[in-house]
């Protein structure tokens, strides 16, 4: 009897020690502390930084990744600039967001409180009702409370082509009077799930 409730004892503390690491809550991202950033080069030299003011994501219990980006909110500093780019290049009165979707490694969702890890996250990027496959190179780190940052190590850069965006960035060339804009563009984001 006693074996038995060893045996009972030590298979109930093993169940308990396969289910903390295999089942992870629901993860929202914090707007607040996050952010989404895009560079533009123009005429040749001339580059800037926007960003867009609202996105959303959630990590589900499955490690499945999705982000979604509200276009309309765009923020380049110039008002009819960001008037322009809805418009003109993102469309956003027939697409109103770009989404990543990626699977994520469970690991990278178990890290301890300060510790971070280099990884390679691959998904779906959908803009313009156009599906490309990208990878993001980031840093992970685990935070207090279960909370996971990710920080891109290097820029992500975008083709406009692969969206049709090129049409767009004509048309903003054309209206803007300038020489060149470039059709890449590197994207780099910080981001917090709690």
């Amino acid at each position: 009897m006693r074996l038995l409730s060893n045996f009972t004892a030590k298979a109930i503390l093993l169940s308990l020690a396969f289910i903390s690491s295999n089942a992870f809550a629901q993860l929202t991202l914090n707007p607040s502390v996050s952010s989404v950033n895009f560079l533009s080069t123009k005429n040749t030299n001339i580059t800037e930084t926007h960003s867009f003011k609202q996105f959303d994501g959630v990590i589900d219990e499955q490690g499945k990744l999705t982000l979604n980006i509200d276009l309309a909110s765009v923020e380049t500093m110039i008002p009819i600039r960001n008037e322009r780019m809805q418009k003109m290049l993102f469309n956003v009165a027939d697409f109103a967001k770009a989404t990543f979707s990626a699977d994520l490694d469970k690991s990278l969702l178990a890290l301890e409180s300060g510790e971070s890890t280099l990884a390679t996250v691959s998904g779906d990027l959908t803009i313009s009702g156009q599906t490309q496959a990208y990878s993001f190179d980031v840093v992970i780190t685990g935070l207090e409370d279960g909370k996971v940052a990710a920080a891109t190590v290097k820029p992500t850069v975008i083709k406009a082509s692969e969206f049709g965006l090129d049409k767009g960035i004509e048309a903003l060339r054309e209206v803007a009077g300038l020489k060149a804009i470039s059709e890449t563009v590197p994207l780099t984001f910080y981001v917090v799930f709690e």
